[in-house]
């Protein structure tokens, strides 16, 4: 299938019409402990190893089809991330973002007199597909891939992006916190601009650990997200020689309506004074109702993934049609600052620009009814994504060279981009933020948490 054509709507979804829909994720049992090594029917994260095998030997047919030189007056942008399914919402916001700030650009002439255009696909946030979109996009002389969402997705197109090393092919800013990528022989072919799990579970086991909370949960994800999570849970516990006292897994594409009264049971065995959880919001809301039904009345932390908005819309319906407050004692982590804090000059520009630009929803990715936000915490973060591209992009002698996007990338130093972080990258730092943000939920929204006593057991 073909991606659009230049000068159509930059907008495709590859995966959507592949027969079957989305792989199905065999169930994990509740509790049991993560599975780094032991292959599934699907391989290690939702794809058959004949099919990988297949795919990457396809990949590298295509290496050798791939121009070296663009003929293209666009700059493209190739986007692969989960328009249906559990991160719809997280994929749609992302895009939002992002294009808010690439419409301005280009209303102002774009970058050298070319109109940077994003190509987004839908992947259903399942590897198999994301590794065909990447294919085809690299097949349409993308410049270069940006703002993929997910861990299991992103890790399985990390090899990908190795095979095409000659041809200078690079990930750009993915939403996810993971190692993989962050790590040899991969980190090379990426650049972030969030800080990892480890580092956004961290920040929320010490916090917790500094008001008393030692007994820690973990529930997550049975997959690369949910694992990397867990190790950085793990690890952070180490660190104050603790260590995890229960935890339980859900499968990927878990909606809200299914019942987590299991998992929450498994972690009442263990006693908890608090739980960190690392999944997607429809995933990690269920767990919040069933938990506090069941009587766990402890902290829960989230990591950013988990889309503060889009949980929240959740809990506060929830919350509503049944009576309850499910918002109370409930912590998320973010890796770029509130866009309530209107004291930032990239927030208030942010602000600005969604409320000129905001209306670029790829419908034709996105099935049934969606309500997007004005402002998000994923929709900032898109928006800073696409800002610290089109830098890049600028610091370019051509912005149509693949070959000059690595020198010019590690070129940026102290790049203030408005959030009171300068960016940083370098041949071997392809970490441009590191700071993590920690909120809480106020007046139905998630604002700043700068009292973290008010957890204090």
């Amino acid at each position: 299938m073909e991606l659009p054509r230049p000068g159509e709507a930059a907008i495709s979804s590859l995966a959507a019409t592949r027969p079957g829909g989305s792989s199905p994720m065999a169930r994990p049992t509740v509790g049991d402990p993560p599975n780094f090594g032991r292959p599934n029917r699907f391989g290690r994260d939702g794809a058959t190893r004949p099919a990988m095998a297949a795919l990457l030997a396809a990949c590298l047919a295509l290496v050798g089809l791939v121009p070296g030189a663009w003929a293209s007056e666009e700059i493209r942008l190739g986007m692969s991330a989960g328009f249906h399914g559990p991160t719809r919402g997280l994929a749609v916001e992302l895009y939002r973002g992002a294009m808010a700030y690439f419409e301005h650009v280009n209303a102002q002439g774009g970058v050298g007199g070319k109109k940077v255009v994003l190509l987004a696909v839908n992947d259903d946030y399942d590897p198999l597909p994301a590794i065909e979109n990447t294919i085809q996009l690299v097949a349409q002389d993308v410049l270069c891939l940006f703002s993929y969402l997910g861990t299991p997705t992103v890790t399985r197109v990390l090899p990908l992006l190795k095979s095409y090393h000659t041809k200078d092919i690079f990930l750009f800013f993915p939403f996810t916190g993971a190692q993989p990528q962050r790590e040899p022989p991969y980190d090379r072919f990426v650049f972030n601009l969030r800080a990892s799990y480890r580092a956004e579970v961290k920040a929320l086991v010490d916090a917790l650990v500094r008001v008393g909370h030692t007994r820690v949960a973990v529930f997550y994800q049975a997959d690369a997200y949910g694992r990397s999570g867990w190790d950085g849970a793990r690890l952070a516990l180490a660190a104050h020689d603790l260590e995890i006292v229960a935890e339980a897994t859900y499968r990927r594409g878990t909606p809200f309506t299914e019942s987590m009264r299991p998992q929450v049971a498994e972690l009442q065995k263990g006693g908890p004074d608090a739980v960190i959880s690392v999944g997607a919001y429809p995933a990690c809301a269920a767990f919040i109702r069933d938990a506090r039904a069941a009587g766990l009345d402890v902290p829960i932390a989230n990591v950013s993934f988990v889309g503060s908005e889009l949980l929240l819309r959740v809990l506060l319906e929830e919350g509503q049609a049944t009576g309850r407050d499910l918002t109370r004692g409930i912590i998320n982590s973010q890796v770029a600052p509130s866009y309530e804090d209107v004291s930032l000059p990239a927030v208030r520009q942010y602000r600005r620009l969604m409320d000129s630009y905001g209306d670029k929803l790829p419908l034709d990715l996105v099935r049934g009814e969606y309500r997007p936000f004005r402002f998000s915490q994923v929709g900032l973060e898109g928006f800073l994504n696409a800002k610290v591209m089109v830098e890049v992009l600028r610091r370019m002698e051509n912005p149509l060279d693949r070959r000059q996007l690595k020198a010019a990338a590690e070129g940026i130093h102290d790049l203030d981009i408005g959030i009171g972080e300068p960016v940083s990258f370098g041949p071997d730092n392809h970490e441009g933020l590191n700071r993590v943000f920690l909120t809480v939920v106020k007046n139905d929204q998630f604002v700043p948490l700068r009292d973290m006593s008010v957890f204090a057991k």
